[in-house]
């Protein structure tokens, strides 16, 4: 299920699906979810056709969901080269404010050397990256705030 994310609310409490109608339900092959049954799904009982609750469905993609997640510690950015959290190369992180509140947390991975990137609060930072040294980017000027305007223009004034 790499890249790919099942939509649970399409998956009706109450119903029981057949291996072809889950599938269609999820959008997915049947020998997926086939897959599935043999990894751990319950099914109602080994009769043909093989039925599935829409609860178990449901439980069962939530926890595998959940299993494959990874949080990242305090001190961490994710690294998708790795595809594990890790902590950044010389313990040195640059913050690039998005707006007045939010911005990213970019750094480079102490082990592959490809950039990580985490979404963190202004205000957070210190308790996300404890004992590294952030560098925060200033926001570049405004294009209002330039001292020569522009030449860029199709209108030649007379002088």
């Amino acid at each position: 299920m790499s890249g790919w994310r099942a939509n649970l609310h399409l998956i009706k409490l109450h119903r029981s699906y057949a291996v072809d109608e889950a599938a269609r339900t999820l959008g997915v092959h049947k020998n997926t979810v086939l897959g599935w049954t043999k990894a751990g799904l319950q099914t109602v009982d080994n009769a043909r056709p093989k039925l599935i609750l829409g609860t178990e469905l449901r439980c069962w993609l939530e926890k595998k969901r959940k299993a494959s997640k990874r949080p990242c510690a305090p001190g961490t950015l994710y690294c998708f080269k790795c595809r594990a959290p890790k902590s950044p190369a010389l313990d040195m992180v640059e913050y690039k404010p998005i707006n007045c509140t939010s911005g990213n947390l970019m750094a480079f991975c102490g082990d592959c050397g490809t950039t990580m990137h985490r979404r963190t609060r202004m205000d957070a930072i210190a308790t996300v990256m404890p004992n590294l040294a952030v560098q925060i980017r200033q926001a570049k000027p405004s294009i209002i705030g330039r001292t020569c305007p522009s030449l860029n223009c199709d209108k030649l004034k007379d002088s």
